[in-house]
């Protein structure tokens, strides 16, 4: 078994697509979480090939937040659409990842992932409220490659 099949079980994949669900019900904004083994690139540019791989840049707002995770590499990257980074000051992401990288470091990534869900959401809230009429525009199950 690889470290990828060990990292999460599917009762907390299950915990982390629930969150991701519980998040996205108070903004339009649309977070997703992507598992691989390794990257052998720079991971943000990595990342953003994932974010263009699964069409989070389709999104009408485009709003949309991918947690890029490479477990073998020991990374993990934050990264939100045009619209996003448009709207929002410098450094947004960075209270998120600190939260994020404290729990990785302890081995509670279960813990990690929802808790940099969660303060996604809060954060998309501010600038991408859920207004009536937005729909789900993307599937909210973890992605692998």
């Amino acid at each position: 078994m690889t470290k990828i099949e060990k990292f999460l079980t599917a009762e907390e994949e299950g915990e982390i697509i629930d969150a991701i669900k519980e998040a996205e019900l108070n903004t339009s904004g649309e977070i997703r979480v992507h598992i691989e083994s390794a990257v052998k690139e720079d991971a943000l540019k990595h990342a953003q090939k994932i974010f263009q791989r699964l069409e989070m840049h389709k999104t009408e707002a485009r709003n949309g937040v991918l947690v890029y995770i490479a477990v073998d590499s020991k990374v993990f990257v934050i990264y939100g659409d045009k619209g996003i980074h448009e709207a929002v000051p410098d450094g947004f992401w960075d209270g998120t990842k600190d939260v994020m990288q404290t729990h990785f470091k302890e081995g509670c990534f279960k813990v990690g992932i929802i808790e940099g869900v969660k303060m996604a959401g809060q954060q998309l809230k501010k600038y991408f409220p859920w207004e009536k009429g937005d729909s789900n525009e993307l599937p909210d199950e973890i992605s692998r490659s």
